[in-house]
Formats: structure tokens, sequence, C-alpha cells
């Protein structure tokens, strides 16, 4: 590999390069992995090496912030998410964020850091959501819902009944039921876009579709009952069709967010996002703390149901041109040219 490249992976961090090469500081009399996040030396001062004991033969040490002498961060990363796995499948309490630190040969700062940007979520978070899935499966063949809850690791009934409408989006006996019980009332308008479909559950919005119709709500929520909403739902849904037309100032209706945690998050910080702008996907990962989950973000935003409301039209790729939408790239570029139309002040 030609120096001159292995040098740009160094000054961009870059964690792919990592066990392809190492390099040394002469200064420092260290050496590093390529996405160490060290301070970049000068040039004149770095020298590669195509492994470790090559470097430590030339008189250098591994450097002490990116340890190139212990497993690589996607190893120890990995081998956290399975311990903290394994202690869900055990029964025993979750190891501490100290202790997966010190597993990891890392400060528990440092560590923290380095597991959100792998998987996109806390190891709280992650646990969390092991467990909800571990809770989701367990579900439809245990004698009861409890039952499900400690096979799952839920360490009481109470803990159970606390978490389980975040993560399963309904009561746990409706969702046991294949989510029969839960019921979405919807209304379909018109606007400059075409059909919109809005549909909401007790808790609120769940869904806003462009130029689409009742099937396509039935394929995101295949066991829930969805009847057309009443006269009371008129009003609702010329708020959602008054967003279509203006998205720029934002959603203030309810909403209720349907998603895994991953996914929820992204959706938030979609709508932290100011009308009229737009942010690249690596962009909005690295605002998340999830720098490597790109991939993961834009597939989270390729499953948002709630068009404008959580405003995926506002992520672009890298070179600013428009990715895919869900709706349509003519849909995608009309909002974004309604968001940064000049507001004209109205006469008096």
């Amino acid at each position: 590999m030609p120096q001159d490249h292995r040098w740009k992976q160094v000054l961009a961090h870059d964690p792919p390069a990592d066990g392809a090469f190492f390099y040394s500081v002469r200064t420092t009399g260290v050496y590093c992995r390529p996405s160490c996040p060290a301070r970049r030396p000068r040039r004149e001062h770095v020298a590669f090496y195509s492994d470790r004991a090559a470097a430590e033969a030339a008189g250098f040490r591994p450097c002490r912030r990116c340890r190139p002498d212990q497993p690589p961060p996607a190893a120890r990363i990995a081998r956290a998410c399975r311990s903290l796995e394994a202690a869900l499948e055990d029964c025993g309490p979750p190891p501490s964020l100290a202790q997966l630190a010190r597993q990891a040969g890392l400060s528990p700062s440092h560590f923290h850091r380095q597991f959100r940007a792998a998987t996109g979520l806390t190891p709280r978070e992650f646990l969390a959501a092991v467990r909800a899935r571990r809770f989701r499966a367990a579900l439809p063949s245990a004698a009861t819902v409890t039952d499900a809850g400690y096979a799952a690791g839920f360490s009481s009934s109470g803990r159970l009944y606390e978490n389980a409408p975040a993560s399963l989006g309904m009561a746990p006996s409706r969702f046991r039921r294949g989510g029969a019980g839960e019921t979405i009332r919807y209304g379909i308008g018109q606007s400059s876009l075409g059909p919109v479909l809005a549909a909401e559950t007790d808790r609120g919005l769940c869904a806003i579709l462009l130029g689409e119709g009742q099937p396509a709500l039935q394929r995101i929520f295949p066991h829930a009952r969805i009847v057309p909403a009443g006269p009371d739902f008129a009003q609702r849904l010329q708020a959602v069709l008054a967003l279509i037309e203006a998205p720029a100032p934002g959603c203030h209706l309810p909403l209720d967010l349907q998603g895994t945690a991953f996914q929820r998050r992204v959706w938030q910080a979609l709508r932290a996002i100011p009308a009229g702008a737009t942010c690249t996907y690596s962009n909005l990962a690295r605002r998340m703390g999830a720098a490597r989950a790109v991939r993961a973000v834009a597939s989270a935003c390729a499953a948002n149901p709630l068009a404008v409301a959580i405003p995926c039209h506002r992520a672009v790729r890298k070179s600013g041109a428009l990715a895919g939408y869900r709706w349509g790239l003519a849909r995608k570029r009309a909002l974004l040219a309604a968001e940064s139309a000049p507001k004209h002040p109205a006469r008096s």
C-alpha cells in the first residue's frame, strides 16, 4: 500500500484501516492504530509498519490511547455485547460499565464512546434492546406475560410493565395476541403532493403516508385492527395536510413512535434538523454519537412511517445529492423547496 494513502488514512482516523498497518511517532516513541484519536503528528516523524511486531522491533511501545497491542475496537465491543447478552441468558445481573470497560482495557468514558460509535446505542440501551427482543420472542409461547418477562431478563414484573409499552408499542397482552387488540384509525385527504393518509392510535399519530392507501398501512401494522376514522378525526387530518403544505414550522402534533430503540433515536435526531436545512447521513450518525452506523441511520430513515412529522426528507447524501425517499424524490424535492422558499411578511 502506498505510504501517501496510509498517511491519508491516519489523518482521517480511518477505523477500517485498523489491522492493515500501524504507524509510529518518533518524537513520542509510541506506535498506534490508524484510527487513534490522539493529536496528529508531523508527517516527517511518522513511519509505517505492516504489523505490531515490526513496530516493537524498531523500539516503539504501544500507545496508551488506542491500545494497538489489544484486540481492535470492533472485537472489544463485540465481546462486550456478548457479555451483556450472556448475563440475560444466565438471569444474572448485567456487568457494569466499569466492568465492561475493564474487560476491554479502556477507561469507562472511552469505552462508552466506542460502544456508542460502534452500535449506535449506549450499553444500557443495548441491554434494553436485547431484553425487548427476547421478550417479544418469548411472549407468544409463554404461559403468562410475567413468565415471558422473567425469561427475557426482567428482574421484576414492575420493571416489565414499566418498559413494555416503549419496547412493544402496545400493552404486552395485546402484543401477545399479535396486536389484534390495537385499533388504528385513519383518514385520507388531498394535498399538493397527492393523497395523504394519516393514522393514529390512542397515543397519537402513528403514520403519515404520501400517495399510499389503507393496504400500505396494513403492511406496516399487519396485526392491528385498522378502521376509517370518524368525524372527530377531521381536525387532526386538516392539521396533517397543513403540515404537508407548510412543513417549515415543524410538527407539534402528538406522535406514537413505534420502532426499535435505535430507530427512535434516529427519528428524534431528524426532528432536530432545522427547517430549510439538510444533513448528510454520516453527519447525522456523528451527531448521534454513532459515527460508524451510517447504513443503520439510512435504514432507519427509510423505515420512517411519519412523513414530514419526522423530516427524513432533510437527510441527503454526502455529496449533497438527494438520496432515495420512501415517497419519491419528486416529493422530497418539493418539501425541501417549500421549506427553503423565502417567506414574505403579510401586508397590513
